[in-house]
């Protein structure tokens, strides 16, 4: 049945272009630009992708790229997004869509010659971003019931970090998302080393540490620090006289940060530090 959209461009027989609320917009769907001619309507019920075209895109670039991708990659990224967005309860949007599409299809063909990308913080991604590496294990037996070809578990990595990068507030570069996993693995070690003892992983506090580490880096990749008159100060004497080995931990973060980034923690951020170190060693010993 067709609606109110009208074909503006036919790319290839399951892609066009159009006008979508005053903004250009690509429409996938098998058949969808079959025998199709500018200014026909589309068929809406064979649409199963839109992609509204943000002002930063370049068009030229997005529909050469989607109209090199045969559509059964497309169809597979679909699936797989679908079952991320249920399963972290979220709303992934089209960011993760279409770089995810790309990653696949070539993650495929090089698999398909017998190349093989390793990933070097497969072991980081899975333990602090778990969830959305056992989505990118489930999104491996997507692609191998769909293609046929079984790739390495780097590769539930790399969509791991497609789902990180689209939860983030601000859209980021894989790279950049890499980086800021590596910080996160360089401040648990600095606890580790301070301590001499391994993590309890297994604990409640274990996960609220690292939860806390995770927007921790985040806000000081962006140059910032929690919202000032967050802590008591009365608390935040009792942390440092209580707890001073913590806080001297705390501390040493502060450094590691201030030699990588040139940044200088506020004192609310290296207390509220020192007290997600003294939870998570609580339940270490």
């Amino acid at each position: 049945m067709s609606g109110n959209l009208k074909v503006d461009k036919v790319i290839n027989n399951n892609l066009v272009r159009t006008l979508k609320e005053g903004k250009e917009a690509l429409i996938m769907g098998k058949g969808l630009g079959y025998k199709k001619q500018r200014n026909d309507f589309i068929d809406e019920t064979l649409i199963e992708r839109i992609y509204i075209i943000d002002e930063s895109d370049d068009n030229n670039y997005l529909e050469a790229l989607l109209s090199n991708i045969p559509y059964v990659y497309v169809r597979t990224t679909n699936e797989i997004v679908r079952y991320a967005s249920n399963s972290l309860d979220k709303n992934l949007g089209d960011t993760i869509w279409l770089g995810l599409t790309d990653h696949i299809y070539h993650a495929i063909d090089r698999a398909k010659k017998g190349l093989h990308v390793r990933n070097v913080i497969l072991w980081e991604i899975s333990r602090f971003y778990n969830h959305e590496y056992l989505i990118g294990k489930e999104a491996l037996k997507i692609i191998e019931k769909r293609h046929g070809v079984k790739l390495h578990d780097s590769e539930a990595g790399f969509i791991a970090l497609h789902l990180v990068n689209a939860q983030m507030d601000d859209v980021i570069k894989i790279q950049e998302t890499m980086n800021i996993i590596e910080k996160q693995k360089k401040v648990i070690d600095i606890v580790k080393y301070h301590y001499g003892i391994e993590l309890n992983e297994s604990s409640i506090q274990y996960d609220r540490f690292m939860t806390h580490i995770k927007y921790f880096v985040r806000r000081i990749s962006k140059g910032k620090n929690i919202p000032k008159d967050n802590l008591n100060l009365g608390l935040a004497d009792v942390i440092k006289t209580k707890y001073p080995n913590e806080y001297k931990c705390a501390k040493r973060i502060e450094a590691y940060v201030y030699k990588e980034t040139n940044f200088k923690l506020s004192e609310d951020e290296i207390v509220y530090l020192a007290i997600h170190i003294r939870r998570v060693i609580e339940e270490s010993y």
